[in-house]
């Protein structure tokens, strides 16, 4: 019996975030899951380049959370996240500038995907 090597399969949207999902070691929600699928297509689409489909390494890769604030907090240890993102801890800020803040720092350091329901982050 010969072994078939370089097989490929091509997966719908849908299928990949299904099998996104189905990972005990990972959060993905559906919702997440089918963002960072879509966000992994338009890479493919941009560079000409196909990727292939490890669950295991994207599980390694990214990370998805409930908002800004809660990667922030999960990240940093305390309330360091505050001087990373350079907000000055003696003042008051806004709901939508603490979020710029977070957004700022995570998209010079590494990539962020925001859909309805959260982020996704990659590691960095």
């Amino acid at each position: 019996m010969k072994l078939l090597k370089n097989m490929k399969q091509t997966l719908s949207t849908s299928h990949a975030a299904s099998l996104l999902t189905q990972d005990e070691n990972a959060n993905w929600t559906y919702a997440g899951a089918t963002a960072l699928v879509e966000y992994l297509e338009e890479c493919e689409e941009a560079t000409g380049e196909e990727m292939e489909f490890e669950v295991i390494t994207i599980r390694c890769e990214w990370t998805q959370y409930e908002s800004l604030y809660k990667w922030a907090d999960d990240y940093f240890a305390g309330d360091s996240w505050m001087d990373a993102c350079n907000l000055d801890k003696d003042e008051d800020h806004d709901d939508d500038e603490i979020d710029e803040a977070i957004r700022n720092y995570i998209n010079n350091n590494g990539q962020l995907i925001e859909f309805d329901g959260g982020i996704i982050v990659s590691s960095f």
